[in-house]
């Protein structure tokens, strides 16, 4: 059997004398700096590359008394799913917690394949100071954890700004205690536009869900978003042509192998680049070239169009404190290995990272089986959706 791990931390057990999180085992993707650890990302582009210094999320997890156990397997530079062994450190009970990339809803697809809760942060809440990125608009650090409660505590120990990361939106930290929540006083909108498109098992299963939260004394209503579907065709030119932009630094002349008998310093980029990224990441890497160089106009449209539907959001927030959808939209027993399965498989987790907003994965709830669903909220709102979220996991777990 493959390990999920790989690297292990020879000392995992050395925690600091005091913090939130001290005894607490975290378990991290190998996007995100450790110094002196094999940081790869998945990618021949940066094999052998050890960090020199940690990410800054790292130094803050160190400083709260974490418990670094290793790098568990990673999709190359973190996106999709394939070789992706994230959620098996939870399942395995090596960890209780797991650092996870998410730039189109990784994060949230492996929770509900592990059963487990899946959180991805609004955007510009964690410092990016030391993560091995691919598209910096879109992709923020996931949380993976069994309770809602670990995961308020990981994000509570690494937010905040950070001087060194000009990045970082000249904004307070929001307020991301968990506290309590009243059904009657919260509305969860659903989109009518999803639930049309939903297989009837699967609708079955939300249907569950709204029927349990209704019973409850949530105000549960039907919006319209009609945009919500172009989420996927601006995920996908915006996150391209990002990706393709990051990764002309893997040239071979700082990191990873290079390739032999090129003749000159441009044979030597061409071979090395095309020795250096797997089918997924090269075929997207083209697509977004292409964009860049070739179709530049279709590019800023969807910029463009990613600016509208962040405008239909606010509008929807106005008439539901959350968005409730489905986390699935294709099977996910299976590893895509295609672009288009992959999206396909991502369609409803792209809404968070295209609009920067936070979005947390659970467990079924009321229907008792299923993929379970997520959560959205307004951006920086991140306390309380993980207030509503462990309110929820509460419920189940007091059921079972």
């Amino acid at each position: 059997m493959e390990s999920i791990f790989c690297y292990r931390n020879p000392d995992a057990s050395t925690t600091a004398s005091s913090g939130p999180l001290r005894g607490t085992k975290v378990a991290l993707q190998p996007t995100f700096s450790v110094a002196g650890w094999p940081t790869e990302a998945g990618s021949q582009a940066l094999d052998g590359f050890h960090a020199l210094e940690d990410a800054a999320l790292v130094e803050r997890l160190r400083a709260a008394g974490a418990d670094l156990v290793g790098f568990t397997r990673v999709s190359e530079f973190g996106f999709g799913l394939m070789g992706n062994a994230a959620g098996k450190a939870l399942q395995q009970e090596q960890a209780a917690a797991e650092l996870v990339l998410d730039l189109s809803g990784e994060a949230r697809l492996a929770a509900a394949r592990a059963g487990s809760c899946g959180f991805k942060p609004s955007y510009g809440l964690i410092p990016r100071l030391g993560i091995v990125g691919l598209m910096p608009s879109l992709e923020s650090c996931g949380i993976l954890a069994r309770k809602v409660k670990t995961i308020g505590a990981v994000l509570a120990a690494i937010a905040g700004p950070d001087e060194r990361d000009f990045s970082l939106p000249a904004e307070p930290l929001p307020d991301l205690a968990i506290g309590g929540i009243d059904p009657r006083q919260t509305s969860i909108g659903v989109i009518a536009e999803v639930l049309q498109e939903l297989p009837s098992d699967m609708l079955a299963n939300l249907t569950k869900e709204l029927a349990g939260l209704k019973k409850m004394g949530f105000s549960v209503r039907e919006l319209s978003c009609p945009d919500f579907a172009q989420n996927r065709l601006v995920h996908r030119i915006v996150g391209s042509v990002e990706a393709s932009s990051c990764a002309g630094r893997y040239d071979s002349v700082r990191y990873g192998k290079r390739a032999p008998g090129a003749k000159n310093w441009n044979e030597m980029y061409l071979q090395s680049r095309g020795a250096a990224f797997g089918t997924l990441l090269k075929s997207y890497l083209i697509q977004g070239a292409f964009f860049q160089f070739e179709r530049y106009p279709v590019y800023e449209k969807a910029c463009r169009l990613r600016g509208r539907f962040l405008k239909e959001l606010e509008q929807l927030s106005a008439q539901a404190d959350f968005l409730l959808l489905p986390t699935l939209a294709a099977d996910a027993a299976g590893e895509p290995a295609t672009l288009g399965e992959w999206y396909a498989q991502a369609a409803h987790t792209l809404c968070a990272n295209v609009s920067g907003r936070p979005a947390l994965h659970l467990p079924p709830i009321f229907a008792g089986q299923g993929g379970g669903f997520q959560l959205t909220g307004p951006r920086r709102g991140d306390g309380r959706l993980l207030a509503l979220g462990d309110f929820l996991l509460n419920q189940r777990q007091g059921g079972e």
